[in-house]
C-alpha cells in the first residue's frame, strides 16, 4: 500500500517548489490554487515549468473524474505544452489512465516521488569530475543545455526555463560536474518547506552510467546541507534516474504519472 502521508509530502514539495520556479521564470505565471487542483504554469517553452497537479486525497471516482476534466480544461487555455502530474498515493485504486483518457489526456511517462532523512553525507568526489557551483550566466546556460539534451527537448526550451535566472545563481545550490573542463552533468538542491528539494538532475547523452549524476547530486545536497543544516531531502525521479537515488539514501514513496493533452 502506498503511504498517502509521503505522497502528500511529495505533492507539497512540488506545489511550493514550483511556485518559486515558475514565478522566477515569469512574474505573471499562473500559480492558482483551485479546489482540488494546483496550477504552476509559467507558459514558457520548458515543459517542466508548465504544471497542473491534483491535490486531494482519497476522493471518490466521480469527483476524481471531474478534477481530471478541470485540469485538462486549464491546460487547454495555455499557449505552451506542459503536464498534469498525478501522485498515485492520493488516488489509490483508481484507473487513472481511463480517467485521463476521458478528459482528453494521455499518459506521457512515469515518475517516482522519493524522500529520505539522509543528511549529512560525506563530502562527494568522483575520479573523473570536478564540480563548480553555478554563479554565472555561462554556467547557467551549460546547465540548461545539459537538461535540454538529456530530456530530449530543444536547446531553446532549457534556456527559456532558466537562462539569466538570479534564483538559479544564488537561491538554488546548482552544480555542474565537469570532465576535462567540459560540463557533462548537473544537479540542484533548493530549500523548500523545510526540506532540500533536488531539482533538474541531468547528464549529457553518451556520458550516462558512469556515476556522474549520482556524484553531482551528492555535491548539490552536501553543499545545501552545509548552508542550511536541513537533513531531509526529496525529489521527483524519472524512470532513468530512479535506480540512482536509493544509493544516496532516498526511498521511493509515491509513483507519479505524467499526462499531456492528446494530439
Amino acid at each position: 500500500m502506498i503511504d498517502s502521508t509521503e505522497a502528500l509530502e511529495s505533492l507539497e514539495q512540488l506545489t511550493v517548489g514550483w511556485r518559486a520556479m515558475v514565478l522566477d521564470r515569469n512574474p505573471d505565471a499562473d500559480v492558482r490554487d483551485l479546489p482540488g487542483i494546483a496550477v504552476r504554469w509559467a507558459d514558457c517553452r520548458f515543459p517542466f515549468w508548465n504544471c497542473v497537479t491534483l491535490t486531494e486525497s482519497g476522493i471518490g471516482a466521480d469527483l476524481l473524474a471531474q478534477r481530471f476534466a478541470e485540469a485538462a480544461d486549464v491546460m487547454r487555455t495555455k499557449q505552451e505544452f506542459g503536464f498534469l502530474w498525478v501522485f498515485e498515493g492520493l488516488a489509490e485504486g483508481a484507473d487513472l489512465d481511463a480517467l485521463a483518457g476521458r478528459a482528453g489526456l494521455e499518459h506521457a511517462f512515469p515518475g517516482t516521488g522519493m524522500a529520505g532523512d539522509l543528511l549529512p553525507i560525506p563530502e562527494p568526489s568522483h575520479a573523473e569530475l570536478t564540480f563548480e557551483r553555478v554563479t554565472t550566466d555561462d554556467q547557467l546556460l551549460a546547465y540548461a543545455d545539459i537538461n535540454s539534451r538529456a530530456y530530449g527537448f530543444g536547446v531553446e526550451a532549457g534556456r527559456d526555463g532558466i537562462a539569466g535566472s538570479a534564483l538559479w545563481k544564488s537561491g538554488v545550490h546548482a552544480y555542474l560536474g565537469l570532465r576535462d573542463g567540459v560540463p557533462v552533468t548537473c544537479a540542484g538542491a533548493v530549500e523548500t518547506a523545510g526540506r532540500l528539494f533536488v531539482v533538474l538532475v541531468a547528464t549529457e547523452p553518451g556520458w550516462e552510467r558512469r556515476g556522474y549524476g549520482e556524484a553531482v547530486t551528492r555535491k548539490a545536497l552536501y553543499e545545501a546541507w552545509r548552508a542550511t543544516g536541513i537533513t531531509r531531502a526529496t525529489l521527483h525521479a524519472t524512470a532513468a534516474g530512479a535506480p540512482v537515488y536509493p544509493r544516496i539514501g532516498f526511498e521511493p514513496n509515491s509513483p507519479i504519472r505524467f499526462y499531456a493533452l492528446k494530439g
